[in-house]
């Protein structure tokens, strides 16, 4: 992964003020993180985080959280440099998006003999819907969901197991995570489509300036555009993600 020309030292600074490019990495959604046999991370947006390193000049600081709520906190607390996100408005102060680079389809799972058919069917006064605690569904679906109540597994890998031990009429999330408790438990099936589109991006706290910024987001075309994004969720066997289009498409 190298580049025509050097990226400017100024830059290069404000990226890495510690000499090591500290990149946060939510293993709460497995899509973009997951750990390895040995129990190391793995996953698109760690390649991403490398590779932007590597293209910096320098050595490459995994912080690694369980929940996508961390990983914003730390990136705005800067403790973090970088980080990989889904774009949501609230997410944004204190934090400069890139465009996407990979679009996630959120879904809703319910138990085998629920009256429910369609997603349309979920926002009812009675209804219940689990989902991972300050994940971008949740933020979405507080803002969308007028008569269903919320609840909040701790963390997104948790809200299959939380939805059953709480008696949830319906679990929402990564509609890859949710296939595959579906398989692993037994008597759930998801309901048709998706109830929204997950637009996953990189992100670097404002305060390192516009040209950082547009450097981040650059880096996030080139890999788009070269094939690195794709190649990276095929080698890590993802399902159900799509690498994003172009900026302005």
């Amino acid at each position: 992964m190298t580049q025509s020309h050097p990226i400017p030292r100024d830059i290069v600074s404000a990226f890495a003020p510690t000499g090591r490019l500290r990149a946060s990495i939510n293993l709460g959604n497995p899509i973009l993180a997951n750990k390895d046999a040995a129990g190391q991370p793995v996953g698109v947006s760690i390649d991403l985080a490398r590779a932007f390193a590597e293209r910096l000049g320098v050595a490459c600081e995994l912080v690694v959280f369980d929940t996508a709520g961390k990983s914003v906190d730390a990136v705005k607390a800067e403790q973090a440099d970088i980080g990989f996100f889904a774009i949501d408005p609230l997410r944004g102060e204190g934090i400069r998006f890139t465009a996407p680079y990979v679009l996630i389809e959120g879904a809703y799972l319910v138990r085998d003999d629920s009256p429910l058919k369609d997603n349309a069917e979920v926002d009812q006064p009675g209804r219940s819907v689990m989902v991972g605690k300050g994940s971008a569904y949740d933020l979405y679906l507080t803002r969308e969901l007028k008569a269903a109540t919320i609840l909040r597994a701790p963390s997104s890998p948790a809200v299959v197991d939380a939805f059953l031990a709480e008696n949830a009429e319906v679990a929402a999330g990564v509609k890859q995570q949710l296939e595959a408790d579906a398989a692993r438990l037994g008597g759930l099936r998801l309901l048709p489509g998706r109830f929204m589109v997950i637009q996953q991006a990189m992100g670097t706290p404002a305060s390192r300036g516009e040209a950082a910024q547009a450097a981040l987001a650059d880096f996030v075309e080139t890999m788009k555009a070269s094939g690195f994004v794709g190649q990276a969720l095929k080698r890590h066997g993802i399902q159900g993600a799509a690498v994003a289009p172009a900026r302005g498409a």
